[in-house]
């Protein structure tokens, strides 16, 4: 593998005139700050799961559906901006990201793009893809396609702005990582199994502003979270749990974490000093990264072995942690963040997987049997207020809620639900 090809491909960015690049720095700059409308990247505005947006005081006995759009196949995440729904998909050997009103579900327009990619047989069951979610900020959409094509549109006309193609090798079950939006930068874990490079791109331009090569991109997304005073770039690779400094790309910290089936899908969340980490068949883990003598460590804080989490990554509310553990074929489960003392769980049956989302008083978690629970952000205890079916297939994807809209991509289609 050619390491200039494979990492960032330089020689083969598709840019922007300079006035283009100029105007697009310049968006960047104005662009409004995140209302509750948007939700704008991987598991909402804080990248964390929680919601901004008002819910119910009291859930309705139906969700109304406001419009459903067949946009293709895929388990990415739509998201959300303004008055645009943006979803990526796959149709035969294309990948089509599209715009949608948020009103109507129609279309507002489309970019397509060659994008072969051959399944791994062992995740012939999730398809081929995309599985990444775009990420909007500075009127400009970012997607990473599963063949690991990392691209820039406009986000008022769909015109590419600049792309880095695919590269020569990718991670074992395609490319599923999410980008991470950091004011005009976008950071990507670039690359491939056994080589990869966590990159911070210019976001007008494309042109690569640092890069950490130490190991191939995992499944789960990076998050930013400052310890000891530092902002860093947190992020499930393929064989550690890594934290880099945000402003250049400098390792800081790192701790071996795999699993048996090589599959980091976890996006850290984060407790005070605490980073809560988990993976398929790790327990559930805080760490504190801090410096010891003028070195970075991190120190193991808690371990709860009764609660692995694998895709499922949980939500923050107050002081306790709600997710999803594998056990008992899925179990919701409420984790003191302090302690990492198991709080209740459910009897199980819950789902294979489930995208948990929170805000100070509702728990809400889509799951793979195609259902939206709900239930009361309550640490003593599991109660749940409703249940609605709200995909008839499976429901992978993570929920963009907006206003009074819940957002979902099933199989082929993105589907509005008002409450």
């Amino acid at each position: 593998m050619h390491r200039g090809r494979a990492l960032v491909a330089l020689s083969v960015l598709t840019a922007l005139a300079a006035a283009g690049a100029g105007e697009l720095v310049s968006q960047a700059q104005q662009k409004p700050a995140a209302t509750d409308r948007d939700w704008p990247q991987w598991r909402g505005p804080t990248r964390d799961g929680s919601v901004a947006a008002a819910l119910p005081a009291e859930w309705p006995e139906a969700l109304k559906k406001r419009w459903e759009t067949r946009v293709g196949a895929g388990h990415a995440s739509p998201v959300v901006s303004g008055n645009r729904v943006v979803a990526i998909a796959r149709e035969s050997d294309q990948e089509i990201v599209r715009a949608l009103d948020l009103a109507t579900g129609k279309e507002i327009w489309r970019a397509a793009y060659p994008a072969p990619y051959n399944v791994n047989p062992a995740a012939w069951a999730h398809g081929p893809g995309p599985k990444s979610t775009p990420a909007i900020a500075g009127g400009r959409i970012f997607t990473l396609g599963i063949g690991g094509i990392l691209s820039a549109f406009d986000l008022a006309s769909g015109k590419l702005a600049w792309r880095v193609p695919a590269p020569d090798v990718l991670p074992q079950y395609g490319t599923a990582t999410s980008p991470l939006v950091d004011g005009t930068s976008v950071i990507v874990h670039v690359g491939g199994h056994d080589h990869g490079a966590l990159t911070s791109f210019d976001g007008a331009t494309g042109t690569v502003r640092w890069q950490w090569t130490g190991d191939g991109p995992g499944y789960g997304s990076p998050i930013i979270a400052t310890f000891a005073g530092v902002r860093q770039v947190i992020a499930q690779t393929q064989k550690f749990l890594v934290g880099v400094d945000a402003a250049n790309g400098a390792l800081l910290w790192q701790l071996p974490f795999t699993d048996d089936f090589g599959q980091n899908a976890f996006t850290p969340i984060v407790f005070q000093d605490l980073l809560i980490n988990g993976g398929l068949d790790q327990p559930l883990t805080a760490i504190r990264p801090k410096l010891d003598g003028g070195k970075w460590i991190a120190e193991t804080v808690w371990i709860n072995s009764q609660t692995p989490m694998f895709m499922s990554s949980p939500v923050l509310i107050g002081g306790t942690i709600y997710g999803l553990t594998l056990r008992s074929r899925g179990q919701f489960v409420a984790i003191d963040a302090a302690s990492g003392k198991t709080l209740w769980n459910t009897q199980g049956r819950d789902g294979e997987n489930a995208s948990i989302l929170g805000s100070r008083s509702w728990l809400l978690a889509s799951t793979t049997d195609g259902v939206l629970v709900v239930a009361r952000a309550n640490p003593q205890k599991y109660e749940e207020v409703r249940r609605y079916q709200i995909a008839q297939s499976a429901l992978w994807a993570h929920p963009a809620i907006t206003g009074s809209s819940i957002i979902v991509k099933d199989v082929d289609k993105v589907i509005c639900w008002s409450f």
